[in-house]
């Protein structure tokens, strides 16, 4: 069978699983929900509703229904892609949520992917090409702290050093009450600011933006460091590498033309499970950092069972995460030729 055949086939049976994969996330998170401590009428209506309202309000949200009928209504709605209404924002659905709140966890996550994959490869690359030496010990100390410190504590400390005590950046929301913020196509301040050409907006968003997004980026940057440095080290002790410094190559040439654009392709390929990571990691930031994200209004979806905005935000998370993975995987195989399906 032919590379481009078995890719063919490769493709197609990822996407016959995805719809698996879902279904399997989003039953989990129904039966999980259900099965926790907690009424979402009494969270709503709060312990000095009388029975009778709670009683028309569960009848009115479906809940005093059978499991299993729950759940049929439930995975009907979502073959026609309705995610429900919030219980807690009444008249809201939960698409109205994600159009409001998204684009702060976007603007987050793509800012702190940059910064990860910037401060990781650097300080990999910087490591792997001085092995044994007090630089390759401190990457490798980078990425055992960077990897191995809780988000929520890292963004608590940097907001008490730099927020608190330096009065460096701002906190608790996501641009500056004193001026107007951008209004544009995207939702995204920074990329709506440079589409207006208002430089003052721009540098506000930036302002507001960076230390939540470096607080997140160090962080996820120490998977992006170890992943460099082992397979650089690896690629400079090959044959080809070799051969370029016998043709007397500078040394700069060969590690970044050579040697780093094959030690690489092993982060493209884990791109997917950092893009899940990062999402889990955007709900611990914005909520530490109060940002006004799709992860905070998740957080407080939770904390309120709020059952239909629960549901709704886990399976557009996880539905970006298997596209994602899906999209990455192809093209890992399309940049490197040695992988076979």
């Amino acid at each position: 069978m032919s590379r481009a055949k078995a890719l063919q086939y490769y493709i197609f049976a990822r996407l016959l699983l995805a719809p698996l994969m879902l279904w399997l996330i989003t039953t989990l998170v129904f039966l999980l929900l259900r099965a926790t401590p907690g009424d979402p009428v009494a969270a709503i209506y709060g312990a000095r509703a009388s029975a009778a309202a709670k009683a028309e309000l569960r009848n009115q949200l479906g809940l005093d229904l059978p499991l299993w009928l729950q759940y049929v209504n439930y995975i009907g709605s979502l073959l026609s892609f309705d995610l429900g209404s919030s219980l807690t924002s009444r008249g809201q659905t939960v698409w109205e949520i994600i159009g409001k709140y998204f684009p702060a966890t976007a603007e987050l996550a793509i800012l702190s992917m940059a910064i990860a994959l910037i401060l990781g490869i650097t300080v990999g690359a910087i490591a792997a090409s001085r092995p044994n030496t007090i630089l390759d010990a401190g990457g490798r100390l980078f990425g055992i702290i960077t990897y191995s410190i809780p988000a929520f504590w890292a963004g608590m400390l940097l907001q008490l050093i730099f927020a608190v005590q330096l009065g460096w950046f701002p906190l608790g929301t996501r641009f500056s009450l004193a001026l107007t913020p951008p209004g544009g196509p995207t939702g995204l301040y920074t990329i709506d600011s440079i589409l207006a050409g208002n430089l003052e907006q721009f540098l506000t968003a930036i302002h507001y933006l960076a230390l939540p997004s470096l607080t997140l980026g160090i962080l996820l940057s120490g998977i992006f460091e170890r992943i460099v440095r082992v397979n650089l080290k690896q690629a400079l002790k090959s044959d080809y590498v070799e051969a370029a410094e016998a043709r007397g190559i500078p040394e700069l040439r060969i590690l970044v033309y050579h040697a780093l654009k094959n030690a690489l392709i092993p982060v493209i390929t884990i791109l997917g499970l950092i893009l899940a990571a990062m999402l889990g990691g955007a709900v611990l930031t914005e909520v530490t950092f109060s940002w006004p994200g799709l992860g905070n209004r998740l957080y407080e979806a939770i904390t309120l069972r709020d059952y239909p905005t629960v549901q709704g935000l886990v399976v557009f998370f996880a539905t970006i995460v298997v596209v994602a993975s899906i999209a990455i995987d192809i093209l890992n195989a399309y940049i490197d030729p040695r992988i076979r399906y």
